[in-house]
């Protein structure tokens, strides 16, 4: 019996991940990649010595990537390996507060009373419900597609209704922190989890409380060799279950025949599959690869979410107050956000985040120096004057970082690589460069977004930030596996 065939385009983190589930489900996969190498947004390079990751940066939920390779029947250690970090992040205050998040709750806890003003109880209260929040909610929004009748049927919807008033829906992810602490320091601190998703907490509902759960119950790890070795992995995975890889491989357009997907078109050459899956932005999936079928205006409409820019500096100098995750906190956080989403505009005073991954690899950079991943929080790209805000934003951030350590930076950077929201959308077709899609600035953004499945074309899935269940690597690998598990009922009937 001949096996089915399927074309994945994109091999991003929920492109591998629908990959090497679509392989255990015996299908010939097929991956088609416009870029020399796999990972879309979670890639590498090096310069001068040093070594940087690309994109993502936080590598949390490990869990989803050793079902992977759990259903693969194939021993992850010999893979991929990653330590849990005692220290989540470090957080700088322009009023000179610094703050240690650990990993360990109650930990977590102790410290928070000893910096801000809040009791440890009250620490531990927030991170029940954000943990109630999301037990109450991960089967249905994370886990099942939100485009299926099936899934409002279930006993964890009924359960998630009957309970509706603890998610915080109709409340801002701001104004349930507001309510919870009366330091401001702590609010901005918790307010920070908006930006995961790539929105606002002035706009995006209370249930986004439940983010910091996911951070401190499962903790945050670091991946030996860093996180483009996650890419690695799973790419070696995929290979040794027989799928296949073309790099340099641009897909012209999905071929659809009486309202069912055939295959697709590379310049002249037609590919066949029995199935297609696009892990590449919906827009653009739309727009250059299904230029004759009727779009979803709607949805591809919708607000984008923030996006970045990026300063890839090799630092002549090692900072023992720095960690692997740390945070410069701008002073007015409302004018931040205000500034990204509605003026779209970058703030003169922004949020500074510094990955260091030489601090867990220390092979990532020369002895004695340091690998940072400088990034603040944009807006996504609607023509603004990059150029412009590049040198002025690299101007605010040096100050900033600068004033806050106590040393002039600016002498200590030996080499220097820029990633901005123009060239996200170049090198990852992320539309418009927004890192998650649409943005999920009000109460309806998760049930909005596009389903992993199409409703007008037969055998035709989605996967990837953009659709269902959103952005970052956990709900890539998810939405990888919402696709694996959609397949796999549709070819049963």
């Amino acid at each position: 019996m001949n096996k089915k065939t399927a074309i994945v385009i994109g091999s991003g983190m929920a492109g591998l991940a629908a990959a090497i589930r679509l392989q255990n489900q015996n299908f010939n996969v097929l991956v088609l990649e416009s870029n020399t190498t796999p990972g879309g947004k979670v890639t590498e390079f090096k310069k001068n010595g040093y070594r940087f990751d690309c994109g993502p940066s936080l590598f949390t939920m490990p869990q989803f990537i050793e079902e992977l390779f759990e259903s693969s029947r194939k021993d992850i250690s010999k893979y991929l390996n990653y330590v849990k970090k005692e220290k989540v992040c470090n957080y700088f205050y322009e009023d000179r507060t610094r703050f240690t998040a650990f990993a360990d709750k109650n930990k977590f806890a102790q410290e928070a009373s000893s910096v801000f003003d809040v009791k440890a109880s009250q620490i531990l209260k927030y991170f029940e419900k954000s943990k109630q929040k999301y037990d109450l909610t991960s089967s249905i929004f994370l886990s099942s597609s939100l485009h299926k009748f099936s899934t409002y049927f279930s006993k964890d919807t009924l359960k998630a209704i009957a309970k509706i008033g603890v998610l915080d829906i109709d409340s801002t992810l701001h104004k349930v922190n507001t309510s919870a602490y009366k330091d401001p320091r702590l609010v901005q601190f918790f307010d920070r989890f908006a930006t995961y998703n790539g929105s606002s907490p002035y706009k995006t509902p209370g249930i986004m409380s439940m983010i910091p759960h996911l951070e401190q119950h499962y903790g945050t790890f670091f991946p030996q060799g860093g996180m483009y070795s996650i890419t690695k992995s799973l790419y070696q995975l995929a290979l040794d279950l027989g799928a296949k890889f073309r790099f340099n491989t641009t897909v012209d357009q999905i071929v659809v025949e009486n309202k069912k997907a055939k295959g697709v078109l590379i310049k002249d050459e037609y590919l066949q599959a029995d199935i297609v899956v696009s892990n590449m932005d919906i827009v653009p999936t739309y727009q250059k690869m299904l230029p004759d079928q009727k779009h979803p205006n709607k949805i591809l409409k919708q607000s984008r979410s923030s996006s970045a820019l990026i300063f890839y500096w090799g630092i002549k100098r090692v900072f023992s107050e720095l960690e692997l995750h740390n945070v410069f906190f701008a002073k007015e956080y409302k004018d931040e956000f205000d500034a990204i989403f509605n003026k779209k505009e970058v703030s003169k005073d922004p949020t500074v985040y510094i990955n260091i991954s030489s601090k867990n690899e220390p092979n990532d950079a020369p002895d004695g120096c340091e690998n940072w991943f400088v990034m603040i929080n944009v807006p996504c790209n609607e023509n603004q004057d990059w150029d412009t805000i590049i040198e002025m934003s690299r101007q605010h951030i040096l100050k900033k970082i600068s004033r806050i350590l106590k040393v002039d930076i600016r002498p200590l950077i030996e080499t220097e690589e820029i990633l901005d929201p123009k060239s996200i959308e170049s090198k990852t077709q992320s539309y418009k460069g927004s890192l998650y899609g649409s943005s999920s600035n009000n109460k309806y953004a998760a049930f909005l977004r596009h389903a992993n499945f199409s409703g007008k074309i037969k055998n035709l899935y989605f996967c990837g930030g953009s659709v269902h269940p959103g952005g970052g690597i956990p709900l890539c690998l998810l939405s990888g596996k919402i696709v694996s598990e959609l397949v796999q009922k549709d070819f049963k009937k």
